[in-house]
C-alpha cells in the first residue's frame, strides 16, 4: 500500500547524519516508498529506456561498467565525463518517487541519473558531482534498490582521513548536501563475489 504523509514525516526525523569532515551527509534506511524497494526497482527495470555510454577518462574513451538514464523537466541538459543528456521525460513511477524524495530532503528535484548495477562486475569509479550546472553546494539524493552494495568516500586533500565506505540496504536514501562534492569523491566498488543486481536513482537540480 501507498505509504501516508505521516510516514513520510516520521521518516524524515530517522535521518542518521555520517560523521564526515569537510561534509554534510545523511542517511536512511528506509524510504518509504509506494511498493517494496524489489517491485519498485524491477519495474524501473523493465521501464526505463537504458543506454550503454562511453565515458572519456584523461582523454581516453572507455565502456561504462552500468546502464543509466536520464529523466527530468524540460531543458535540465546535463554533461558530464565527455557525455551530454538531454532528460527523457519523467515517468509515473520516477514523479512518484521524486515526490517522496523531496519531502525527506526538503528541496526540490528537477532532474535524476538512474544506475542498473546487473551484477557484480558493475560500478562505478571515484568522481564528484561538481559539473557547474548543479550549482556551488548542490544537494544529491541518492535511492538504492536491490542488491546491497559498498558505497566508498575518499576525501580530495586530506590523505590522512580514512576512506568511509558504507553499505546501502534496499529502499534506502543517501542524501549528500553543503561541501560534500567539493571536499569528497564518491563511487561504487566492484564486488568479488556474483550479487544481484542494483538500480540507483540520484536525484539532481540542474541550475538553469
Amino acid at each position: 500500500m501507498p505509504k501516508t504523509m505521516d510516514d513520510l514525516f516520521h521518516a524524515q526525523a530517522s535521518l542518521e547524519r555520517i560523521p564526515l569532515q569537510d561534509a554534510e551527509v545523511y542517511y536512511l534506511r528506509e524510504l518509504p516508498l509506494a511498493q517494496s524497494a524489489e517491485a519498485v526497482m524491477k519495474q524501473l527495470i523493465d521501464e526505463v529506456l537504458w543506454r550503454a555510454e562511453n565515458i572519456v577518462v584523461w582523454e581516453k574513451t572507455y565502456p561504462q561498467p552500468r546502464l543509466t538514464a536520464w529523466y527530468g523537466d524540460d531543458g535540465a541538459s546535463y554533461t558530464y565525463s565527455g557525455i551530454h543528456l538531454d532528460p527523457l521525460p519523467w515517468t509515473d513511477t520516477l514523479i512518484d518517487i521524486k515526490n517522496r524524495v523531496e519531502e525527506i530532503a526538503g528541496t526540490k528535484f528537477n532532474s535524476v541519473l538512474l544506475n542498473y548495477y546487473r551484477d557484480h562486475r558493475d560500478s562505478m569509479g571515484l568522481h564528484s558531482d561538481d559539473e557547474p550546472e548543479l550549482g556551488r553546494h548542490p544537494i544529491i539524493a541518492s535511492v538504492s534498490l536491490g542488491e546491497e552494495r559498498t558505497f566508498a568516500l575518499k576525501h580530495k586533500t586530506k590523505r590522512g582521513l580514512q576512506s568511509v565506505r558504507l553499505k546501502l540496504a534496499s529502499g534506502s536514501l543517501l542524501l549528500m548536501k553543503d561541501d560534500t562534492q567539493h571536499f569528497w569523491k564518491h563511487g561504487i566498488e566492484k564486488e568479488k563475489r556474483p550479487c544481484g543486481p542494483r538500480v540507483n536513482l540520484t536525484f539532481r537540480r540542474i541550475c538553469r
